[in-house]
Formats: structure tokens, C-alpha cells, sequence
């Protein structure tokens, strides 16, 4: 099973940018962990960062046959990815937004979610256990629709 996870603009970041909201852990350090889980669970994982929203678009497009489910962190795409909402809809395989903050408890124009009406489910405000809970969430939906 080939789950895909996609970090947005800025989250290569990590660790350095406003550590008072996103902690310390760097991106590098959130990609093992979810490594370990992948292989906890036996699945395997394709990753990318980008700060471009039609690399994460392609990257999407490109894998359409092959993946089982993915996450994502849009980052600053969740409030205006329309076109990342629209490829988020085209895939065959569900989809589940992640965000190491709660965007609820923020600026009031990072409450809304573009992204969330497109995704299956989202997991927020939890840090670096956002993309871990979403891996384990997203392997159980994959495996419940292969049954």
C-alpha cells in the first residue's frame, strides 16, 4: 500500500519558524517518524515539500494509480488552494488534511479551511502527532475500502 504525504509552502521551515506555535521538530525529524510508523505499518510512503502549489498538484496527478490514500498539510495553500482543493477532489483514493496548529484558535482568516471540504477528514492543533494520527487514519480508511 503506497501512501502519499504532501507538506506545503513554508513547512520545510519546521523548527525554526515561529517555534512558539509549531514547536521545534523539525520537517526532516516529522518525516522519520512517519518512516517508523510507515514501516510499523507496513506501508510504503512517497514524500514531497514544496513551496508551489502546482508541484504539489503534479505530484498528486503523478501517483493517482498508484497510491491507496494520502495526507496533506496545505499550509499557507488552505486558505486560497482552489486548485489544490480541485486535484484533492480528482483523486481515486481518500484524502485527510493535517496541521500541527489548531487554525481555529488563530488569526481569524486561517479559520477557514479551502482544502477541508475536499478531504476526507482533518486532524489539528496536536503538532508533530497531527501526521502521525493522520498516517494511522489514513491506512485504516485505505484498508477498509480495499475490503
Amino acid at each position: 500500500m503506497k501512501i502519499l504525504v504532501l507538506h506545503g509552502p513554508n513547512l520545510n521551515l519546521f523548527g525554526r519558524r515561529e517555534p512558539h506555535i509549531y514547536g521545534t521538530t523539525t520537517l526532516a525529524q516529522i518525516n522519520s517518524q512517519l518512516a517508523a510508523l510507515s514501516s510499523e505499518l507496513e506501508v510504503t510512503l512517497e514524500t514531497i515539500q514544496s513551496n508551489h502549489e502546482g508541484a504539489l498538484i503534479d505530484f498528486l496527478h503523478l501517483h493517482m494509480d498508484a497510491a491507496q490514500g494520502a495526507l496533506i498539510n496545505p499550509a499557507g495553500l488552505t486558505q486560497h488552494g482552489v486548485s489544490l482543493h480541485d486535484a484533492i477532489k480528482a483523486m481515486p483514493f481518500p484524502v485527510l488534511e493535517v496541521h500541527m496548529s489548531n487554525i481555529a484558535a488563530r488569526e481569524p482568516w486561517r479559520s477557514h479551511s479551502i482544502i477541508s471540504p475536499a478531504v476526507k477528514g482533518t486532524i489539528q492543533g496536536l503538532g508533530p502527532q497531527s501526521y502521525l494520527l493522520g498516517l494511522r487514519g489514513i491506512v485504516a480508511l485505505a484498508r477498509q475500502l480495499a475490503v
